[in-house]
Order: C-alpha cells, then sequence, then structure tokens
C-alpha cells in the first residue's frame, strides 16, 4: 500500500465528537498519519513488530499502524468517549490485526514492554497547567520502546535531541509536517489554522 492510498484508507476515521481542551485534542490528519506510518514501515519499524499508540485518541496512528502488517497494535487513551470513537473507527477500516484499545495513562507506562514501535501525536504542552506535556509521553517511549515516532511544536528539535540523550536515545530522523487546525476551541481567534510541526524518530538503547 502506497503512502496515498494508506492516506485514503485513513481518511474514515472519524475525530473528537467533543474534544477537550485542557487535554489539547485534535484530530491527527490523514496525511500526516500516513507519511509517519510510511516512513516507520520503510525503516522496517511496523511489519512484525509491537506498535503502541499512546495517547490514541480515535485511533489515527494505531489504524494506520494496523494496515502495515504489525504483530499487534496497541492504542493508549485516557478520555473513555473517544476510545469509543476508536472501536467504530476500527470497523471501518477493517485492519488487521485487530486493535486493542487500553484505557490509562499514557505518561505512566501501563504496559510491559521494551521493544514497541511507539508511534504519537503527544499534547505540546499549549495549555496552561500542561506545560512540558510532551516530556511525559516522550518518558514513556523511553521505557517501553525500541524506537518512537512522535509530532512536536515547530522549533521543538533542540528539546527532542536534548531529552534523548539523557535517556540513551538518539534522533535519526526529523522532518517537517504542516496540517489545518478547524476552530473547535472558543478560544481560537479564526475559523481554521495551519500548525507548522515536527516529527522525530529515535531510537532508544
Amino acid at each position: 500500500m502506497t503512502r496515498r492510498r494508506l492516506a485514503q484508507e485513513l481518511g474514515v476515521v472519524a475525530g473528537f465528537e467533543n474534544p477537550r481542551a485542557p487535554l489539547e485534542q485534535y484530530h491527527t490528519p490523514p496525511d500526516l498519519a500516513a507519511h509517519i506510518v510510511h516512513v516507520a514501515d520503510l525503516q522496517g519499524d511496523i511489519e512484525g513488530r509491537t506498535v503502541v499508540d499512546l495517547g490514541s485518541g480515535t485511533g489515527m496512528l494505531a489504524l494506520g499502524a494496523a494496515l502495515r502488517g504489525p504483530e499487534r497494535v496497541v492504542g493508549v487513551e485516557l478520555d473513555p468517549a473517544p476510545l469509543s470513537t476508536a472501536r467504530k473507527n476500527e470497523r471501518k477500516v477493517a485492519a488487521r490485526p485487530d486493535v486493542s484499545w487500553i484505557r490509562g495513562d499514557a505518561t505512566r507506562a501501563p504496559l510491559c514492554l521494551d521493544d514497541a514501535t511507539v508511534l504519537m501525536n503527544p499534547p505540546f504542552g499549549a495549555q496552561t497547567g500542561n506545560e512540558h506535556a510532551d516530556r511525559a509521553f516522550l518518558q514513556t517511549a523511553s521505557a517501553i520502546a525500541r524506537v518512537s515516532y512522535s509530532v512536536h511544536n515547530e522549533g521543538s528539535r533542540e528539546f527532542v535531541e536534548a531529552f534523548a540523550d539523557d535517556e540513551g536515545g538518539e534522533v535519526t530522523h526529523a522532518f517537517a509536517a504542516e496540517f489545518d487546525l478547524p476552530r473547535q476551541f472558543e478560544f481560537h481567534d479564526s475559523e481554521s489554522s495551519t500548525l507548522t510541526a515536527e516529527v522525530f524518530r529515535i531510537v532508544w538503547r
């Protein structure tokens, strides 16, 4: 399956019905998810492996990975509402293998693994009281993953590289990503905005 075809397959994945601002719940665009999964697959990080989507939301990254031949896929999400949507999305995508959806805090390593491939679009920490939220997600990834792919706010490379170095990891790939965000919270000033982000692949030792 090509990257373009994968994005088309993921186009049926529904987003958040009632997104929660404190959790920074934004729908990961199909094109971005397809790009991340495609790169991970080319690096040998999907097929035959255990893939974990931390903060899986409605399942975009988990379902993208499930379409690329992993051994198993696990989605971890704190909020029960998007987990319910994720299960419905799984039926739409009809991916194999089935995805295990776990309600849990992605920042507290609810899994006993050390060689997973982690895919995640964590909160950037843009909300008051939620600063450095992506750091906690990276901490979990460093504990359970052999390799991780994560989306961060633009200008995060120095932070991500320093964190990885401190935890015995190494950033091997980085690429920019842009996606449109519709107005979904009261504090948004415009009907839509374009978010510039960065994606990092980290190998953990």
